[in-house]
């Protein structure tokens, strides 16, 4: 799919015959006036200004034919470069037992006896008990070549016995600096690895998908999130190379929403890994692509409770890990956000368990302190868990949760791993969305594809339900942090406008107001008057990015 055009001077567009959603402090209209990519009017004000351009036949009538036109969703967390990649191994995403995934891995690997490697992505970890996968089980599919297989978290990876001989695992192996390799009770790795210590070691040897591969799987990646209504997304792990990647998919026209890079702070390569990133950003206002930006950086500050790799004030109650894994010392990522914040760069952190939330806030603060107040717009993402004083410190400090609404429900992750290691009160603690959001806290929507569906209306009415596509629990899963649909609507599109900065160095988006970029989805339901079971299946006639469509229904 080409990539988006500005648009021709004088272009007019009249969206009429739906309702206009101007958020929930206003009230809806019926009309809107777009010219030049830009919203002119709304309203009453949008006909009268359109009669003359209606006249002479230069305008553009949108008949929303009793649709819904609202800000376009905005995704505050995803990976598009591994979600499009998905598409380049063997399909194992829609597995739902290990015999299928192994069945999957053999037709792939049959089909494709020149590729060296057999790389896919990615599997549910639910499938084995404690989520530990033997690589025994990919030997049955693949003996002779070296198989890597990613689980839904990204976190996770399952090789088979010459993976782990090329990468030079064995039982002498020790446990590497942030990573863990799960053995046999004879010390033999098992074939799981956790974590990216354990990852890079089987990652150094696997050869790097070429650069007109990437390149590819970002063109449909963004062309994914057009289809969904998305025009803007933040990806959340950006390394070296995919600098380049993202470059190139730029000159070649290949974006189809708007881009900024998260560029990643490794405690194992930083602070000498802090002039690359400037030269990344260097790099990306040279090309001055409108699409295309390069403001932030990530930092992991733990990894997931599925590995007991959450950081925990207290705990695990299954004991594997104690407390879980801090990517960084508490001291050290003070630092680190520091030196990134002064640079101009926006911090962005992962911080899952409630042990991480507070090292990060603490870390966000001691930025503020240091460097004197700004508009930092710092992120905090998934918040999964974290304490009464931690929640309200996010309003005092401006911290913006940038959460995943999708995972607020009772699905099989959830209660066969996540549950059993968090016990009942910690658990009934989690994903704290209501309670932020009535603290005053910053609310922006992610979805951490491919870690779960891009689909925001799919997050959204578990926002509003928290229960699963089922129905289940009736009443909702932790009801008191049920979010109101305009809540979530605005969560997923003016929320992410304000952590993406939009309107510091380009035209305002994610509202709709006479000035702003006319970056719209128009829905073929009205969300607010369906339940939310049905939310999901509305459907998408169109997306807007500067008043241009960048998808159109069929």
């Amino acid at each position: 799919m080409e990539g988006t055009r500005v648009s021709e001077t004088g272009r007019q567009q009249l969206f009429v015959n739906g309702t206009v959603w101007l958020g929930s402090e206003h009230s809806d209209e019926a009309s809107l006036l777009v010219v030049d990519g830009q919203i002119a009017a709304v309203g009453t004000e949008a006909l009268e200004l359109s009669e003359a351009a209606a006249t002479a036949g230069s305008v553009e009538i949108v008949d929303l034919d009793g649709g819904f036109l609202m800000p376009s969703f905005g995704d505050g967390h995803a990976h598009p470069l591994l979600g499009g990649l998905e598409d380049c191994g063997p399909a194992v995403r829609a597995c739902r037992s290990i015999d299928e995934i192994v069945a999957e891995v053999r037709r792939y690997a049959a089909a494709h006896p020149e590729a060296e490697w057999i790389v896919g992505a990615s599997y549910d970890g639910s499938l084995a008990p404690n989520g530990l996968f033997d690589a025994r089980w990919l030997d049955e599919a693949v003996p002779d070549r070296p198989v890597m297989l990613r689980a839904w978290d990204y976190h996770t990876v399952w090789v088979n016995s010459k993976a782990l001989e090329l990468a030079g695992i064995e039982a002498a192996t020790p446990e590497p600096v942030l990573g863990e390799i799960p053995r046999r009770a004879d010390g033999s790795p098992l074939g799981t690895l956790r974590e990216w210590g354990a990852i890079d070691l089987v990652t150094a040897v696997c050869p790097a998908y070429s650069l007109d591969d990437r390149v590819d799987a970002l063109g449909r990646a963004t062309a994914h999130y057009a289809r969904l209504g998305v025009t803007w997304v933040q990806d959340a792990w950006v390394e070296p190379a995919d600098v380049d990647t993202y470059l190139e998919a730029a000159a070649r026209g290949e974006l189809s929403t708007r881009i900024n890079l998260a560029l990643l702070a490794d405690p194992r390569h930083f602070p000498d890994s802090l002039p690359g990133m400037l030269e990344a950003r260097r790099r990306v206002e040279e090309l001055g692509h409108p699409l295309l930006t390069a403001h932030s950086v990530k930092f992991f500050a733990d990894g997931v409770v599925e590995n007991e790799t959450g950081a925990l004030l207290e705990p695990y109650c299954t004991g594997l890990h104690d407390h879980g894994m801090l990517v960084w010392t508490p001291e050290k990522l003070a630092e680190a956000v520091t030196a990134v914040d002064a640079a101009g760069f926006q911090a962005h952190i992962h911080a899952i368990g409630d042990a991480a939330v507070r090292c990060a806030l603490d870390a966000i603060e001691h930025a503020d302190r240091v460097n004197g107040p700004a508009d930092r717009r710092a992120v905090i993402a998934h918040v999964q868990l974290a304490t009464g004083d931690d929640l309200e410190r996010f309003a005092r400090l401006g911290v913006i949760a940038t959460m995943q609404p999708l995972w607020a429900q009772l699905d099989d992750l959830m209660t066969k791993l996540t549950l059993p290691r968090l016990g009942q009160e910690r658990s009934a603690r989690q994903y704290a969305m209501r309670t932020l959001e009535g603290l005053g806290a910053p609310l922006a929507f992610g979805s951490d594809w491919p870690v779960s569906s891009a689909a925001p209306l799919e997050g959204i009415a578990v926002a509003v339900s928290r229960t699963t596509g089922e129905g289940e629990p009736a009443g909702g899963w932790i009801p008191s942090e049920t979010l109101s649909i305009e809540t979530a609507l605005a969560a997923y599109s003016s929320g992410v406008a304000t952590q993406a900065f939009a309107g510091r160095n380009d035209t305002a988006w994610g509202q709709i107001e006479v000035g702003a970029s006319a970056d719209l989805v128009w829905l073929e339901n009205d969300p607010r008057t369906v339940a939310a079971a049905s939310v999901p299946a509305i459907g998408i006639r169109a997306t807007y990015l500067a008043g241009t469509p960048t998808y159109r229904a069929p």
